[in-house]
């Protein structure tokens, strides 16, 4: 069994805050899974026990038998009375099979190969930084969506994005089944090139719950920006992507002259 001080830093070991809508049996619950699903603890590997977790995290043993107890139900571990909590996940390196085919082709396919759970659609006024790159007036409305996507039940990515002159789908099933693009193409949006930017972030709460994922853990954020050439350059669309690295990787092969 790993001993904890090797496992989480002190500053991941006070993490835990009451003061926030997330419980604190998830996410310590959080913490654990993401161990589990990124390799740190192996399987067969024993979990520290429910009073170990106690101590270390400054919280009930009613709290840390709640996040095992999550761990369990999702089928990362196994716990048998006097023999402890067992990892039973297995490892598997980039779980989430998606090929760069191209910067549009690759939303695409990513679509194409996962879920969507629509969090919201409507149509809203952005706010001012967003009006400006979208060049809409004041007062006027972009379609706001905001989603999270998932393959075989892991979250891998948080999106939200603002586009203009296109209406929000009457029902939002329709969002779910079809790829966003598809969805803006069939109804006469314009885009005819785009820019992207990679960044890291922290999750922040909101997301990190949706996520399944702690507060403050990194993230690799893409910023997209999709112009049309045919009106002058204009944004059409901004679509922001906060991934969790544990499921996703952005690989570029560069040829040396």
């Amino acid at each position: 069994m790993h001993s904890i001080n090797h496992l989480f830093t002190p500053e991941q070991r006070a993490s835990l805050r009451g003061d926030t809508p997330t419980p604190l049996y998830h996410q310590l619950f959080s913490l654990l899974k993401t161990r589990i699903l990124n390799g740190t603890f192996s399987y067969g590997d024993r979990l520290p026990t429910e009073e170990q977790l106690s101590q270390a995290f400054g919280v009930s043993r009613i709290t840390a038998k709640r996040a095992m107890d999550e761990l369990s139900a999702g089928g990362l571990v196994a716990r048998q009375r006097g023999r402890g909590t067992h990892v039973v996940y297995r490892y598997r390196p980039n779980p989430l099979d998606v090929p760069l085919v191209g910067v549009l082709e690759e939303i695409e396919t990513m679509a194409a190969n996962s879920t969507a759970v629509i969090l919201e659609s409507a149509k809203q006024v952005p706010p001012q930084q967003v009006r400006d790159e979208l060049g809409l007036a004041d007062g006027e409305t972009a379609l706001h969506l905001r989603r999270v996507r998932q393959c075989d039940g892991a979250r891998f990515g948080y999106y939200e994005s603002w586009t203009r002159g296109v209406p929000a789908p009457d029902d939002l099933a329709t969002l779910a089944a079809t790829p966003r693009l598809t969805y803006f193409r069939e109804r006469g949006l314009g885009m005819t090139h785009v820019t992207q930017t990679l960044s890291a972030i922290a999750a922040s709460e909101e997301v990190a719950a949706l996520m399944d994922m702690a507060a403050g853990a990194p993230m690799l954020q893409m910023v997209r920006r999709t112009y049309d050439r045919a009106v002058g350059e204009q944004l059409v669309d901004l679509l922001t992507i906060k991934y969790n690295p544990d499921y996703f990787q952005y690989q570029l092969d560069v040829e040396l002259g």
